[in-house]
């Protein structure tokens, strides 16, 4: 994908700071209303249904967690934090709802999101009303180049971010190369991007593409492709899919015995769960996952599993940090201030993100940086239990390294911020 258009989607911690989102982020009467009240309302919107309504779901669990530590601790300056929570749907009913919330609401900003095409829309309502929108599950590096925007940050990292941090674990098995490539991907915003960036990695460091193959994100067979997959004979095949498709990819390619390896570019460890130990395979990117072993992390995954009996998976630790990181700023600052919040992360400011090193948005383009990971799946027999399917890498980059370079860079980086 070059850009951000019709169809486009994804796929695409502070525990205890004690304080979290959002009053009055502009000052116009209608926020001055909302930063006077009892209550402080935000607004999150992600997808609840379709292909990508599971990874959704973790997400409104993690919101009302951090909603619920935060009011237990005093809420927002001595205010209650209420979360204003909507099926986002589509791009276009994600635009219709985010103008609702700002206008008629009264919301002081929206966070959330997992589709790259509702992030965008998203993004145009929070620029027209002067408030903030933060994108915890969106991918595309479009909405962090030619469709960025002075009121959007992201808190989910960009598909550049996913595709290096998994190449570098293919470049170390010699999987890149001289390799042909098998690649399946979504046929929306979020995997034509994310095809666009895997193939530029290709080109520069020697690979080559077998097929490429474009799939309905309301495709649910797979037959066919891996009939075409098996005649191929590819080196690896490479998932460019989202949601739920990578489940039922996972679970036919088990099914027709295909031995060639599986790696991702995209992935969310819930859609490993739905696959289940014995049809999980492969080299995956991962932005967080809950077997992270710092104090925060492990303090997010014992409160999320107690209140929800399950680990919560990479989406849930998006807006769960979305929201204590605007939580904590506000601290810092004690205002609610659209233009001093932006200034604030805008200069380097550091947050505790549940990894070893703390992350901050990078001022060029708004988008958190911090390490990742790539997470291997088990072999069945290995496998202990339901949630722990896979062993995981060291943080990428090293600690030697500059966090950034994971990021998009020099050509790669085209936001004019405005």
């Amino acid at each position: 994908m070059t850009g951000i258009t019709k169809g486009i989607s994804r796929r695409q911690a502070l525990a205890g700071t004690g304080a979290a989102l959002v009053g009055g982020l502009v000052a116009s009467p209608s926020v001055i209303l909302a930063q006077t009240s009892d209550t402080i309302r935000f607004g999150h919107l992600t997808p609840r249904t379709g292909f990508l309504g599971p990874l959704g779901e973790y997400g409104v669990m993690a919101v009302d967690l951090a909603v619920e530590e935060i009011n237990a601790a005093g809420g927002v300056n001595g205010r209650k934090l209420e979360a204003l929570k909507e099926d986002s749907v589509n791009p276009q009913t994600a635009s219709t709802k985010a103008e609702r919330m700002f206008e008629r609401d009264q919301v002081a900003c929206i966070l959330g999101e997992i589709s790259s095409a509702s992030c965008l829309t998203i993004s145009q309502v929070a620029a027209r009303n002067k408030k903030l929108f933060v994108n915890t599950g969106g991918n595309s590096d479009a909405l962090r180049g030619e469709s960025c925007n002075r009121y959007m940050f992201h808190v989910e990292h960009q598909n550049s971010m996913y595709v290096k941090s998994c190449g570098r674990s293919l470049m170390q098995q010699g999987l890149v190369k001289g390799k042909k490539w098998f690649s399946l991907t979504a046929d929306y915003a979020f995997g034509h991007d994310l095809l666009k960036v895997a193939k530029r990695f290709m080109e520069a460091n020697g690979g080559q593409f077998a097929a490429d193959k474009l799939v309905p994100t309301d495709a649910t067979d797979f037959s066919a492709l891996l009939l075409e997959i098996r005649a191929a004979k590819p080196d690896i095949v490479i998932s460019n899919l989202a949601g739920n498709q990578i489940t039922n990819f996972l679970k036919q390619y088990s099914e027709f015995g295909l031995t060639f390896p599986v790696a991702g570019f995209g992935f969310d460890t819930a859609l490993a769960w739905a696959a289940g130990k014995d049809n999980f395979g492969g080299i995956w990117p991962c932005v967080w996952h809950h077997l992270i072993e710092t104090p925060s992390s492990k303090a997010f995954v014992a409160a999320f599993t107690k209140k929800y009996s399950k680990p919560p998976e990479n989406q849930a630790w998006g807006d769960y940090v979305a929201v204590k990181i605007m939580a904590q700023s506000m601290n810092e600052l004690k205002s609610t201030d659209t233009a001093k919040i932006l200034e604030h992360w805008e200069k380097g400011a550091k947050f505790d993100v549940m990894k070893p090193r703390q992350g901050y948005f990078r001022a060029s383009d708004h988008q958190l940086i911090s390490e990742m990971y790539t997470i291997t799946a088990l072999p069945a027999a290995q496998v202990k239990n339901q949630w722990d399917l896979f062993s995981s890498s060291p943080p990428v980059p090293g600690p030697n390294e500059d966090m950034e370079v994971i990021a998009t860079q020099g050509d790669e980086a085209v936001c004019k911020m405005s």
